[in-house]
């Protein structure tokens, strides 16, 4: 027998060594993608998601499926090339025509909005640039919270420049640069904007300037009179089924949310943002800015930056995403630069968790423990108050809203309450919205939505005090303000300035650790306290009593905690419903 050479036999080992790391990395593949749609397949069969997903890893698509039915009447399956209505995702493309503009020199985004717009209302108009109204920060009261805008305003055709005219007369909330607060009226504006300036319709400039530049065929602004090829039907949850979702002129939400996209152009959509292809590096930079505070992170221009997490760990990746929703579909696309990773979820039910979604799919491609979905509370709570009533329905729901095999969100809970307010079932939507007060008596949100059903069914001192409720836990609710003076009760004492001592401002001041490696100082300017968290900007605090202070650029406040020596000795965070205590160092 011929012995075998060293050199072929060393060969042979090597084929075999690639051969079995090409195995594992396909074997490794095969466990994600496996692991993915187990994944949605849970949400899908509990009714939480129903669209389309793509996810890219280091650039490259690595899973695109639909699940689910883009038209349930014919039964009419999901797919990556599904279109899907993009809602707010279509602010980002907003943004980028802005920044395209700027970049040729037709518009500076600090001069105000009546260099451009010479009929907009100059009271209000020359104190409000372009930059205020790509960041939320214009102080434009924002068209989509109007009362009874859905039902008296949201199916009837407008002109841009007629619907303007549906806010641009009124008092801002704010100040022009104040603080960011969502608004849809602020973008709806900047599609005027664009028209105005360029000469064409806004329609026409997506096409020329972004979709038809980077090959985006199946996107585009959407027309309900167009016959659209692979057009999915929007649907809302009814109990345990759907049903079709309300009307809405496309006209209304424009600039701000009017676009309609598949997965896959979506993809070609991010994959260009890592180009110079449609803007130079410079404006990219502003486009990805980190503008003004929002939330747990900051705004851009059309863009949420900041970090999400991955699985249910407490590690974090940097993200550039923004979510959508309009009616009938919700929508979500989250970015991390660092790993040119992708995650597109694109749903047409409406109100799917599509964050937690994010979350676990992030925990999948990092390797990291994720949290399965559980089973809705409100979905469960609300398929009973249709086939039960809703004494019965609410003896259900204390019987599963601890169980360990659901889930109670507040937002989901929320909606099954406005559902109920908008058909007319007032006195069931104030049964709902007090048990969410119940589950949720820390969020200032919830005294608020059951305040408004309250005033609905002209439970006019109950609604009072629970509007006052909710200023009280967040002075910076305008919203409730507004309405506690519609209902006559004095808010004097919610608006007037708190005057705190000198010497007890300066007791403040100083480092206070919320947790490891995260630091919240207190900082004074004359008679101004100020507050800054780590990696996060400076920011205004103002006394709503000697010891609590609260933020006006998001719903938090602060509170001052004395030792029995009456020495300050720590601080108590309460954001979102949380509460989180740090000792002063």
């Amino acid at each position: 027998m011929k012995k075998q050479s060293k050199h072929h036999s060393r060969k042979t080992n090597a084929l075999i060594v690639f051969a079995l790391l090409l195995f594992v990395h396909v074997s490794f593949g095969q466990v994600k993608e496996a692991q993915v749609t187990k994944l949605i397949n849970t949400y899908t069969a509990y009714k939480s998601f129903n669209g389309s997903v793509l996810i890219a890893e280091k650039g490259k698509v690595i899973y695109k499926k639909g699940f689910g039915f883009a038209n349930m009447e014919w039964n009419i399956p999901n797919a990556p090339d599904t279109k899907h209505r993009l809602g707010s995702i279509t602010k980002q493309f907003t943004g980028m025509l802005i920044l395209q503009l700027a970049e040729d020199g037709k518009i500076d985004l600090q001069a105000p909005i009546t260099k451009y717009l010479p009929d907009y209302p100059k009271a209000n108009g020359d104190k409000i640039t372009t930059h205020h109204l790509l960041t939320h920060t214009s102080g434009i009261p924002n068209y989509t919270s109007f009362p009874d805008f859905f039902k008296n305003k949201s199916r009837d055709p407008y002109t841009p420049t007629a619907f303007v005219k549906e806010f641009s007369e009124m008092d801002l909330d704010f100040a022009p640069g104040e603080r960011f607060s969502y608004s849809n009226s602020g973008y709806f504006l900047l599609g005027v904007l664009i028209e105005e300036i360029s000469g064409k319709t806004y329609e026409q400039m997506l096409q020329e300037k972004i979709f038809t530049p980077l090959n985006m065929k199946d996107s585009g602004f959407d027309h309900h009179a167009t016959i659209l090829k692979n057009r999915a039907t929007g649907y809302e949850k009814q109990g345990d089924g759907f049903v079709n979702s309300s009307y809405l002129d496309m006209s209304i939400p424009y600039a701000a949310g009017s676009l309609y996209a598949t997965a896959e152009d979506l993809y070609l959509w991010d994959q260009a943002l890592y180009t110079n292809k449609l803007l130079s590096k410079e404006s990219m930079d502003l486009f990805f800015g980190e503008h003004i505070k929002a939330g747990k992170g900051h705004y851009g221009y059309g863009w949420f930056i900041g970090s999400e997490s991955i699985g249910n760990t407490e590690e974090t990746i940097e993200t550039i995403s923004h979510g959508g929703g309009i009616n009938g579909f919700n929508t979500l696309i989250s970015r991390a630069p660092s790993d040119t990773s992708l995650i597109v979820l694109l749903n047409n039910t409406g109100g799917a968790p599509l964050n937690d979604m994010a979350e676990a799919i992030r925990g999948i491609l990092y390797n990291k423990p994720y949290d399965f979905p559980k089973k809705s509370v409100a979905t469960a709570f609300a398929n009973a108050i249709e086939s039960k009533g809703i004494d019965a329905a609410v003896e259900y729901y204390n019987t599963i809203k601890s169980s360990s095999d659901y889930s109670l969100s507040e937002s989901d809970m929320n909606s099954v309450g406005y559902q109920l307010l908008q058909s007319e079932k007032v006195d069931q939507a104030v049964t709902v919205f007090k048990l969410i007060v119940d589950a949720f008596p820390k969020s200032f949100n919830a005294y608020d939505s059951y305040a408004e059903a309250l005033m609905t069914k002209g439970n006019k001192e109950l609604a009072i005090e629970n509007y006052r409720k909710s200023v009280e836990m967040n002075p910076n609710n305008q919203n409730g303000i507004d309405y506690l003076k519609k209902l006559g009760a004095d808010v004097s004492d919610l608006e007037k300035e708190v005057v705190v001592a000198d010497d007890i401002l300066q007791s403040y001041v100083g480092k206070y650790e919320l947790m490891p490696e995260f630091i919240i100082e207190i900082i004074k300017e004359g008679n101004q306290l100020k507050t800054q968290a780590t990696g996060q900007p400076v920011f205004d605090i103002f006394a709503k009593s000697d010891n609590v202070f609260y933020l006006k650029v998001v719903a938090a406040q602060l509170t001052f905690n004395k030792n029995a020596a009456g020495e300050i000795e720590s601080v108590t965070l309460l954001q979102g419903g949380r509460e989180m205590t740090g000792k002063k160092l």
